[in-house]
């Protein structure tokens, strides 16, 4: 088969489960080890396993990253390129139509029912994912008491993006404390910008907004909500009600939750600023899997790595927490918009396969009909 051949079979493929992948980045790497290990055979699922536990080692959202991954695998650097824009352009247009109908008719009386309800919906669907998360983060009691810190200090109002590196920080001393050894044999690149933060925030503030965020983005894509709620919510760019309300986009979309940024980017500055949004979220995923891919077998072998990225997973976990606990206080006004939540926890928690778009949905309708009440 020709290069041309290969990109062109790469790009169907992602586009197609750009389209349909709904459910969250496990529910996209089960879909797509499906497809290029069992359909196509692209590579054996040992090969697909170790491709897995890499993305685990750099920033960014895993499944896009793992399109990537397999694009390489099929095609070189070529195939990456195609794989990462055919899963993320679905996601990405659809969220751009919700968000020019959200800026349009959003504080109309017949929609607002709707997003009533979508919000301690989403809320539901965040604590599922910090307990999924939680349960695979929490390996010591170490981890534990750091995870705890973390919240404590997030609540009490220290930057997200100044806890997670500290975390980290401190889980690369715990490594050297219990080895006790003055040198490395290897190292993270950890890269930290300084918070943008003008006057008026154009479209060149808001790449550079998201670009950072991008850039040090590790965990669930649930993370990003942490940082959004720092970087812009904080400095008053973004109200909390909007950011709320571009998570549940980013729920009933398919492809990554990271085309969140596209709504926010429109919110913020039109269609510019949504372009300038996605560019700055994704652009790090795509350098990093092209500069460390051949990194990679070294990093996942290297124990002082493991011991930071098991303290930075933990504070992921953390900060998913403190967002449900701040968006509870601006969400839970009412028995109404508690009994949402308390139905859609018993739902996540009962049925654990069901899609969370049903679940989103499943909020907006209620909202409506008890708003009716």
């Amino acid at each position: 088969m020709s290069e041309t051949q290969k990109l062109k079979e790469i790009a169907f493929l992602f586009f197609k489960l750009g389209s349909i992948a709904f459910g969250g980045p496990a529910a996209h790497i089960a879909m797509m080890e499906d497809e290029v290990v069992h359909k196509k055979k692209w590579m054996t699922q040992e090969h697909f396993l170790d491709l897995m536990g890499a993305t685990n080692l750099i920033p960014g959202p895993n499944s896009t990253e793992m399109t990537m991954h397999c694009g390489h695998e099929r095609a070189g650097w070529k195939g990456l390129f195609v794989a990462g824009f055919c899963f993320i352009f679905p996601a990405v247009v659809l969220t751009g139509v919700f968000a020019w109908l959200y800026q349009q008719y959003g504080q109309l009386p017949e929609v607002t029912p709707f997003i009533y309800g979508i919000k301690p919906a989403v809320i539901a669907i965040i604590v599922m994912a910090a307990y999924r998360l939680g349960k695979k983060a929490i390996k010591s009691s170490e981890l534990a008491i750091i995870g705890i810190t973390a919240i404590v200090v997030c609540l009490f109002g220290l930057n997200e993006i100044l806890v997670l590196f500290g975390c980290g920080l401190i889980g690369f001393l715990g490594y050297l404390i219990k080895k006790n050894k003055n040198s490395l044999n290897s190292f993270l690149p950890l890269l930290l910008f300084q918070a943008v933060s003008p006057e008026k925030i154009g479209s060149l503030n808001i790449f550079l907004s998201f670009l950072k965020i991008g850039t040090i983005l590790y965990g669930s894509g649930y993370v990003l909500f942490a940082f959004l709620d720092a970087e812009l919510v904080a400095n008053g760019w973004l109200t909390r009600q909007e950011l709320i309300d571009a998570v549940a986009v980013g729920q009933i979309t398919p492809g990554p939750v990271l085309s969140t940024a596209t709504f926010i980017g429109w919110q913020l500055n039109g269609i510019y600023g949504a372009l300038a949004a996605t560019l700055g979220i994704f652009l790090p995923s795509f350098l990093f899997v092209l500069i460390l891919n051949p990194l990679i077998p070294k990093m996942r072998k290297s124990k002082v790595i493991r011991a930071i990225l098991d303290a930075v997973n933990v504070a992921a976990v953390a900060l998913i927490i403190v967002v449900c606990i701040e968006m509870a206080k601006d969400t839970f006004i009412d028995w109404r918009s508690i009994a949402i939540a308390t139905l859609s926890l018993i739902a996540v928690f009962s049925y654990k396969k069901v899609n969370s778009a049903f679940i989103v949905l499943g909020g907006a309708l209620l909202g409506f009909l008890l708003n009716l009440i």
